[in-house]
């Protein structure tokens, strides 16, 4: 089977444009295909991007998988794990890592649920 070549038909609505036109062109098109998958990105996450947030913050394993299940536990996720134990350390005066370790130990969810939920960010 061989392939009609269409191409000549195809790149008529593009065969008047200047290089820097087609460029211009280019760059657009990837800003309609990478703005939707960018925009999803940021505004949403998984307890696996969670998780791997933790560990490059210094968790072990275990540890992150504890901090998530808290985060979720309480509906917090779309904050971000890494940033809830960022703002308990910053208002609790700890160390991040300290923090973590609190919150694995049950404290400070009260507080990571006020400050989240009650408006506070």
């Amino acid at each position: 089977m061989e392939r009609q070549d269409d191409f000549q038909e195809r790149r008529k609505h593009l065969s008047n444009l200047s290089e820097d036109e087609l460029k211009a062109k280019f760059w657009e098109l990837i800003g309609e295909i990478v703005d939707p998958i960018a925009d999803y990105a940021y505004k949403h996450t998984t307890p696996s991007i969670e998780r791997s947030v933790l560990l490059r913050m210094g968790f072990s394993s275990i540890e992150a998988t504890a901090l998530v299940e808290g985060v979720l536990d309480r509906g917090l996720i779309g904050h971000g794990a890494g940033h809830i134990v960022y703002r308990i350390a910053k208002e609790n005066n700890l160390d991040i890592r300290d923090a973590g370790l609190a919150l694995v130990d049950g404290k400070y969810w009260d507080q990571a649920v006020e400050i989240f939920k009650g408006g506070e960010q």
